[in-house]
């Protein structure tokens, strides 16, 4: 049954952004400052973002990137070492400076190589953290090499995330970026304390779309996309209304010529068409009126923080993605649908 034509939510938030540094920094920041009040950065940098110091020069340069007449409130993350010091963790929580912590595994994805070797390095910081409320976001991913990379999420699940979350029994955990049907399960059967985000692209591309016709690099992310009947559970998750899946965009740009290269890089830029793709998603599955608690208020609600009072409205609306975009320094990024004709458009645009 068709939906409505038109749709006006509170203005969402993004809790899973890339936004880099730099030049690429400067070009992605406005797509999502036009539509997300507050998104949580990644801190993957080169060093990663580890004090308290490293995460509010950060922000501050991240700040200098948004247009004038948009209110963003980048949200900063500390990238969780074997070294991590629970006090700098828990001060910079106490300080507004943190919003959370991120796991990644090491080696698992994008400058990931200071990740964590084993969760018994960290246990201390992890104590510190379920203590204070503090969130723990976790790249879910085994990084043994004898596992099928299309294993890692589940593997994961039975490897990690289970003894993480028997271990540390009121530790707040996001499951990023989920991409399976056992994740799903998992989330849902769990308790309040475990949440999910989930991407535009995993709702709408399988594993066959980086194969399509040759190799489509630009359809390369970790985690990799998988096959349809998860493509499918995961679209029940997003529209079933449990408030612990919210949305997270996990857009990750790379210069076209690091994606398209003899060892292309993993990430899906999304930023300039999430809301849009998301918008679609929804509406092809009949739940159109579940978006906005999709978009606007699980995620505030998980991390303990209010809901946004503005609001954006899209119109159902054929149109064409923006074209790539070119940095300062002539880096050429190719965003998620390039040139595909989007089905809805947010008003004002």
């Amino acid at each position: 049954m068709p939906g409505p034509d038109k749709i006006t939510l509170r203005r969402p938030d993004d809790w899973h952004l890339h936004v880099r540094d730099g030049s690429m920094m400067a070009a992605v920041v406005p797509f999502t400052a036009r539509r997300f009040a507050r998104a949580i950065i990644m801190p993957n940098l080169v060093p990663p973002v580890t004090t308290i110091e490293q995460a509010i020069a950060y922000r501050e340069r991240i700040l200098r990137t948004v247009p004038q007449e948009e209110d963003f409130n980048p949200l900063m993350t500390c990238y969780l070492t074997d070294t991590a010091d629970a006090d700098e963790i828990a001060r910079g929580y106490a300080e507004g400076v943190f919003a959370a912590v991120k796991l990644y595994p090491a080696g698992a994805t994008t400058n990931s190589d200071a990740g964590v070797t084993d969760l018994s390095r960290v246990s201390g910081a992890l104590e510190r953290m379920q203590e204070i409320g503090m969130p723990l976001l976790v790249h879910g991913e085994a990084t043994d090499p004898e596992v099928d990379v299309y294993d890692r999420e589940a593997v994961f699940i039975d490897r990690v995330l289970l003894p993480l979350m028997v271990d540390f029994p009121a530790l707040k955990v996001v499951f990023e970026h989920v991409t399976t049907e056992q994740a799903v399960q998992f989330v849902s059967e769990s308790s309040e304390r475990l949440a999910a985000t989930v991407t535009p692209h995993h709702l709408f591309i399988n594993r066959n779309a980086m194969f399509e016709s040759g190799i489509r690099p630009h359809m390369y992310c970790l985690p990799v996309a998988k096959r349809e009947r998860h493509r499918l559970a995961l679209r029940r998750a997003v529209t079933s209304g449990d408030a612990r899946f919210f949305l997270g965009t996990d857009s990750a740009p790379h210069a076209a010529s690091a994606k398209e290269s003899a060892c292309g890089c993993a990430g899906i830029f999304s930023a300039p068409s999430a809301l849009e793709l998301y918008a679609q998603a929804f509406n092809e599955e009949g739940a159109i009126d579940k978006l906005e608690a999709f978009a606007s208020i699980n995620g505030p609600a998980f991390y303990g923080l209010p809901v946004n009072e503005e609001t954006i409205t899209l119109n159902q609306e054929v149109t064409s993605h923006p074209p790539e975009v070119t940095t300062t320094e002539g880096d050429i990024l190719k965003p998620f649908f390039v040139n595909e004709p989007l089905q809805w458009t947010v008003q004002g645009d």
